[in-house]
């Protein structure tokens, strides 16, 4: 029986390439275009809960699957109204997936470091999975080379980070089918999957940061999901894995025994039903306020937020910050 995913979208180039991610409409040529003036109609914004005093050391921490920078609103790529959508999570570290460099469909942008100047970020890092533009994919091997377009994903922080480390995930070797709403089954092949991994030194001591983006092939999630878990082993803890997981609900948790640190629905974007976006934490990482999901007006995904803290004293300030948050 042939799986059926939801809503899925099948990446272009689906075939005899590398299936990746749709193309896009960019308006503008240059790397960081100005916004011409006019006047956009505000996008529902879901509030986090905050509170009023969180601690010390408390950090903001988001995942955000970008879309490459597209809005859904009027199918194009802005730089400037993706660069408000990132100031506007306030983050202080943030995972990033469908992160472009150098494409034409986003304006040539490094969306990486667009992100990391709208967050005032000291660190920052994009690791390609692809390489080329849409419909000629191939896979990215690792060598950089000056004005190619790539596709990845990426951790940018405003606290230093110590070390590096990309890992690959194991793609499927074969074409899967793929059943979309009132369209015939295609083959496709999955796009390369990585993670990356960021110790950053913030308030508590240093805490590692994963971000990843795996595939949306039912049940080939979970299994790299488990190898991340195991490769992860070996990270400093604490640690948080964050990333677009294409696993509904309590699944990656339960997979892992990573506990969930925001809990909100991400997919899809106007009226989301599911969380399939997470932010998971293992060892003396805690949430001190309830986490949720925000609308951006980018990207088909809403960001998840989470507010934790780390360290020997993490367990009793979330204690203590989330009796303040519901009280």
């Amino acid at each position: 029986m042939l799986p059926r995913m939801p809503g899925a979208r099948a990446p272009l180039g689906a075939g005899a390439q590398v299936a990746g991610p749709g193309g896009a409409t960019a308006r503008r040529s240059g790397r960081v275009p100005r916004r011409p003036e006019r006047v956009r109609p505000s996008p529902p914004r879901h509030t986090i809960v905050r509170v009023t005093d969180p601690g010390p050391g408390a950090l903001r921490l988001a995942t955000f699957n970008i879309l490459h920078g597209r809005s859904l609103s009027d199918g194009e790529v802005d730089v400037d109204r993706f660069a408000d959508a990132v100031a506007g999570l306030d983050a202080d570290v943030l995972a990033l997936q469908e992160v472009d460099r150098d494409q034409p469909r986003s304006t040539g942008a490094d969306l990486t470091a667009v992100a990391a100047e709208a967050m005032g970020a000291t660190d920052h890092r994009f690791a390609a999975t692809l390489r080329g533009e849409p419909g000629v994919w191939t896979r990215a091997t690792g060598d950089r080379q000056p004005g190619a377009a790539e596709y990845g994903i990426a951790i940018v922080s405003r606290y230093p980070v110590l070390r590096w480390r990309k890992m690959a995930l194991p793609a499927l070797p074969v074409r899967w089918p793929l059943l979309l709403r009132d369209k015939p089954p295609v083959l496709v092949r999955d796009e390369p999957r990585a993670a990356l991994a960021a110790l950053v030194d913030v308030p508590g001591g240093p805490l590692t940061v994963v971000s990843t983006h795996l595939t949306f092939l039912p049940g080939w999630n979970a299994a790299q999901l488990r190898r991340l878990w195991w490769s992860c082993r070996s990270l400093t803890r604490p640690m948080v894995v964050m990333g677009d997981l294409n696993l509904r609900g309590p699944l990656p948790s339960r997979l892992t025994g990573w506990r969930p640190l925001a809990q909100d629905a991400t997919f899809p974007l106007e009226e989301p039903q599911h969380q399939i976006d997470h932010i998971l934490g293992s060892g003396d990482v805690h949430a001190v306020a309830p986490g949720g999901a925000v609308h951006t007006g980018t990207s088909d995904h809403r960001a998840l937020v989470a507010q934790v803290v780390c360290g020997p004293e993490a367990a009793a300030s979330a204690r203590r910050g989330v009796r303040g948050a519901s009280a």
